[in-house]
């Protein structure tokens, strides 16, 4: 029987773990990753436990506890420990991203359980191709202000490294002072978030593009290998100086991840309406679907 205590704070020291782990059973939701967690430590205060080849993962957001099923092999006995902790520690919904797989399992195993989709933390996966070449009429409208922005701001494209990170971490205090993020506390903790990941770039093993406009840092792309055929873009930034900066640092990131990778992943919309309508603007491929479940409803199993 596991419990609360056991858990430790997601820390570098579970990288080889993870990293471990997920090369045996690759995932296909963002948030479950390693860097993830990690760049977003401060505001959802992750721990872990792993417990007969599997890893268990909860977090800890304004006081309230929410776990996520067990990774690794579907074991019912580990499933069973998890919905009672969930009940027991967590708050009125304690299980959460419960991915279309397990949702199956669980739905075979407790016959009437009630699982609800949780369309705010859909993630968009989309060809990454299309995203590259935006073809055919659906695309016209973006590929028109993306020809106008590189005609009139003559963009010039970077890896981000060693040698532009203080850029990129000045460009980004600027992306934050225009965004008024002191003002806004989501928007303040993913400046702490995309910071603590540009601080430690090479450590987290990820990558990433700028784009200059007169030689001047204008937006930054921040992504990694999700899974084998699927990359993950978790942060994309600009400046309004030129319009259509956006769309270009989108286009210029799938043509450089199209030959190692068939997807990519742009992560949830949050239930932002006019981030939901922009995503839905590139067409996806398909989304990622997670399923939540009641405390009252896990209750009724334990």
């Amino acid at each position: 029987m596991i419990k609360l205590s056991q858990f430790r704070p997601v820390t570098f020291q579970e990288q080889a773990l993870f990293r471990d782990h997920y090369s045996r059973f690759p995932q296909v939701h963002s948030d479950n990753l390693f860097s993830n967690m990690l760049c977003w430590n401060h505001y959802a205060n992750y721990a872990c436990l792993q417990v007969q080849g599997t890893i268990v993962l909860c977090s800890t957001i304004q006081g309230k506890t929410r776990f996520r099923p067990p990774i690794g092999p579907q074991d019912p006995d580990i499933l069973e420990d998890v919905i009672r902790l969930a009940v027991e520690e967590g708050d009125e919904v304690p299980l959460v991203l419960i991915d279309t797989t397990t949702r199956e399992w669980m739905e075979y195993l407790y016959p009437g359980l009630v699982l609800h989709k949780d369309r705010d933390h859909f993630e968009y996966v989309y060809r990454a191709e299309d995203l590259a070449r935006l073809p055919g009429g659906e695309y016209l409208t973006i590929r028109r202000q993306l020809n106008r922005f590189r005609k009139q701001c003559r963009p010039q494209l970077e890896e981000i490294g060693t040698r532009n990170l203080p850029e990129v971490e000045s460009f980004l205090h600027e992306w934050c002072e225009w965004k008024q993020c002191n003002e806004h506390p989501f928007l303040s903790a993913e400046k702490d978030a995309v910071m603590y990941a540009i601080s430690h770039f090479r450590e987290l093993g990820l990558c990433g593009l700028l784009i200059r406009v007169s030689g001047k840092v204008g937006a930054i792309a921040v992504f990694e290998e999700l899974n084998r055929e699927t990359a993950v873009v978790h942060f994309e930034k600009g400046l309004p100086e030129c319009e259509g900066i956006y769309k270009a640092i989108n286009a210029e990131t799938a043509a450089f991840l199209e030959e190692r990778y068939t997807f990519i992943n742009r992560e949830s919309d949050m239930g932002v309406p006019g981030l939901r309508e922009a995503k839905m603007r590139y067409h996806p491929h398909h989304m990622v679907e997670v399923s939540y479940a009641l405390r009252d409803d896990l209750a009724r199993l334990v």
